[in-house]
């Protein structure tokens, strides 16, 4: 018989047996993350005898810690930067907009024991800004990675006229641009192109889907993307959204706070894409948004 233990979530105790399953966010870095906090207090309310668990893991380890994974008492996992291209490989079963974003974030265990992928980001993205008018309006994204694309379709959906990606990295500027092939209003440009400065005074909505001001961050000299005097001609009436959470507010929504900016953090996105996940790994179970929400408060 396996020990019990006794673990402590948010003042209370909670038994974890042998049969307690586990959630897990699989990435590098992963020891910022706060998805532990809000997974565990919407398990506690559901009554759910799972924990969610951040791993983290090295790049050439992804494919046997998957696959080692599938054979313990795990349910689903989070998959973050810098996987979500990368799993493509080691699933079965890719829903339709994971397939078109060619991006993951969350796996679960099927009936044959693989893993099936889909991609909650866009609902995480959309959701605190879903509200607002978009119609004919300009954006900017920064970075060209797996959270890029969730933005690039987020902003689809909301009917910007105009979505430009901006990057240091030539190649996955490129294909992400060439992996919306119907979208004429969208370009990629690298970022020393001196059109940007133009393009950012005229902005309506930024998006910064790049790791620069994460708590992690190694390079503590340069906190803002791509450098601060990008940002010179960065309009007041602009709203800049990060995806960074923590910290909240990051360097580069303190800096565009203080041109007269409407700010918003990642705190929402990541509630609501993980309130999502929640669900597909429970079938459809209807997910406490306030109850993660509140967690994540009371941490914060």
């Amino acid at each position: 018989m396996v020990p019990e233990q006794i673990t402590i979530f948010f003042g209370k105790l909670k038994m974890i047996t042998s049969k307690t399953s586990f959630l897990a966010l699989i990435g590098n870095p992963v020891n910022h993350s706060l998805s532990p906090i809000i997974q565990n207090a919407a398990l506690e309310y559901l009554g759910l005898d799972m924990i969610y668990l951040a791993i983290p893991c090295e790049e050439e380890n992804l494919s046997s810690v998957l696959n080692s994974l599938k054979k313990i008492n795990c349910k689903g996992l989070n998959i973050t930067i810098p996987f979500k291209q990368k799993v493509f490989r080691l699933c079965s079963d890719i829903s339709p907009i994971a397939q078109k974003l060619k991006a993951i974030n969350t796996l679960k265990l099927n009936s044959n024991n693989e893993w099936s992928a889909t991609n909650t980001d866009v609902d995480g993205f959309v959701y605190p800004i879903q509200s607002l008018n978009f119609t004919k309006k300009q954006s900017i994204v920064l970075g060209s990675g797996g959270a890029a694309r969730s933005v690039v379709q987020g902003l689809i959906d909301l009917k910007f006229s105009k979505i430009t990606v901006i990057s240091r990295n030539k190649k996955s500027l490129s294909q992400l641009v060439d992996d919306f092939p119907s979208q004429k209003n969208i370009e990629g440009l690298l970022d020393h192109d001196k059109g940007i400065l133009n393009l950012i005074e005229k902005a309506d909505l930024i998006v910064n889907t790049t790791p620069v001001g994460m708590k992690t961050t190694a390079n503590q000299d340069n906190l803002l993307p791509f450098g601060q005097n990008l940002w010179d001609s960065l309009n007041s009436q602009t709203i800049v959204y990060d995806l960074i959470y923590n910290p909240a507010p990051t360097p580069f929504l303190e800096f565009c706070e203080k041109k007269g900016c409407m700010t918003l953090d990642g705190t929402q996105m990541l509630i609501a894409q993980g309130a999502k996940s929640l669900t597909y790994w429970t079938d459809g179970l209807e997910v406490p948004f306030e109850i993660m929400h509140d967690a994540l408060k009371k941490h914060l």
